[in-house]
């Protein structure tokens, strides 16, 4: 890594949480109660907005997704890639956790409660849809708030921005096959076209466009790259907000009859939250890696990068789906869920370096 780059991942690692970081579970708390009270009461303008679509996507959701994902994409650097050998059993937890396990486990959790246990108090035609989007969170690990949840913990910086790199690499191919399978096997037709573009769309082309950006502001120097990123951190998070205003115009009927879907649906997502990052922290103590690894080890594990999900889940089942609704569930518990997992590392700090 050059210096310059390893200059800006350590002051990255002491930056503190932003207000919207921080309070990112009170904003879409009150986006929720925004969208269905304008969903109610300004209905037409809101439809207008749902049929304002090409080739199935939306274009309004569309530019706010990118206005959401590039901005993270662009802090990616995957001149990092090569830091990935100097952590191998760390990296090998990360993505025996991110690939293997937390996909499949997430299917299997949405199985048992949400086609099961939860069945008889969700609406019917809407279980399907409701894992699928689970599914849909679950297969796309962390890029952006893993930086956060890093220096929270003390976790190595280097080591964090190159997981982050080579899950991003991996999730390009990765993402669409893994969704695929798993909606087949939870007999769900998979839309493979509608998926495909949605991988191009909000994958492949933000992070080509990303790096471009990226590399051509630190043409202009590190304290010119990190002034503009440090703008572009509002920017990100309000569309995110402004996209879930139109998601919960949408839902808001749904939402209003059963308001105790959001909290059934919530179970599954908290146990893998749990479960994923227990096991990669556990795996790495077992493996020998030090605690600065351990940690953003788990947190990768256990946080999604929730932005995609909910792009991926409005263009393969549109904005009144159970798959939209399921991914914003994730987005409104990320935060305090991940803050109690860094309260638990960095408490048990003592117990991992016993063993």
């Amino acid at each position: 890594m050059s210096a310059q780059c390893e200059i800006a991942v350590k002051a990255s690692a002491h930056a503190p949480m932003s207000l919207f970081e921080r309070w990112l579970t009170l904003w879409v708390f009150l986006c929720i109660v925004a969208g269905i009270a304008l969903g109610q009461f300004l209905p037409a303008p809101f439809q207008a907005l749902g049929r304002m679509e090409v080739a199935q996507v939306n274009l309004p959701v569309g530019l706010l997704i990118w206005v959401m994902i590039v901005p993270m994409l662009v802090k990616v650097d995957f001149g990092a890639l090569h830091e990935v050998r100097k952590h191998v059993r760390g990296i090998g937890v990360t993505l025996v956790v991110n690939w293997l396990v937390k996909p499949f486990s997430m299917a299997l959790l949405g199985w048992l409660f949400i086609r099961h246990l939860f069945a008889p108090l969700l609406p019917a035609e809407q279980i399907d849809s409701y894992i699928a989007g689970l599914i849909l969170l679950a297969a796309a690990p962390c890029t952006a708030m893993v930086f956060v949840w890093s220096r929270l913990t003390n976790g190595d910086p280097l080591f964090t921005l190159s997981q982050v790199a080579l899950n991003d690499t991996i999730m390009i191919f990765a993402f669409a096959p893994i969704v695929g399978v798993l909606l087949g096997i939870s007999a769900i037709t998979v839309p493979w076209d509608t998926l495909v573009t949605s991988v191009v769309l909000y994958i492949v082309i933000p992070l080509a466009l990303a790096q471009l950006w990226r590399r051509a502001l630190l043409t202009k120097g590190q304290a010119h790259f990190e002034a503009t990123m440090a703008k572009l951190g509002p920017w990100s998070i309000s569309a995110l907000l402004a996209t879930l205003v139109l998601l919960f115009a949408f839902q808001g009927q749904a939402i209003l009859s059963q308001p105790l879907v959001i909290a059934l649906l919530a179970v599954p997502i908290l146990i893998q939250v749990f479960f994923n990052s227990a096991l990669a922290y556990w795996l790495n103590r077992a493996v020998g890696e030090k605690h600065s690894v351990a940690c953003p080890s788990a947190l990768i594990g256990a946080s999604n990068f929730f932005e995609l999900a909910v792009a991926a889940a409005i263009s393969l089942f549109g904005f009144e789906s159970g798959a939209a609704l399921a991914t914003v569930v994730g987005v409104l518990i990320e935060v305090p869920v991940m803050l109690l997992v860094v309260k638990v590392v960095n408490a048990s700090k003592g117990w991992y370096e016993r063993g």
